[in-house]
């Protein structure tokens, strides 16, 4: 049903495949436009935007320690320090196995 495509990015003028596999992820997504970047430029991109995402400051549910996070807190539910954050995953992580 799908076919790779050749397509140019519209950023450094590469040109980059949109394969078979990649147009059927974005259907199932809902997804109706073709990638205008190629896969480096759109992780630049991505990489780029997270630097000037708006920080909160809070104070880790955890450890009380003040940190930013990169949403604002809610009053009530949890919020973490990063290392407090890395530990809590790899406790959930541990508990699945």
């Amino acid at each position: 049903m799908y076919q790779d495509e050749k397509l140019v990015c519209e950023d450094c003028g590469a040109e980059f495949v949109f394969t078979a596999g990649e147009q059927e992820f974005y259907a199932e997504k809902g997804l109706v436009n073709k990638p205008k970047r190629c896969p480096e430029c759109r992780k630049t991109r991505r990489k780029n935007n997270r630097r000037h995402r708006k920080m909160y400051e809070a104070v880790c549910s955890k450890c009380g320690a003040q940190t930013q996070v990169p949403f604002k807190p809610i009053p009530g539910k949890e919020v973490y320090c990063k290392d407090c954050f890395v530990k809590e995953q790899e406790n959930a992580e541990q508990s699945e196995e």
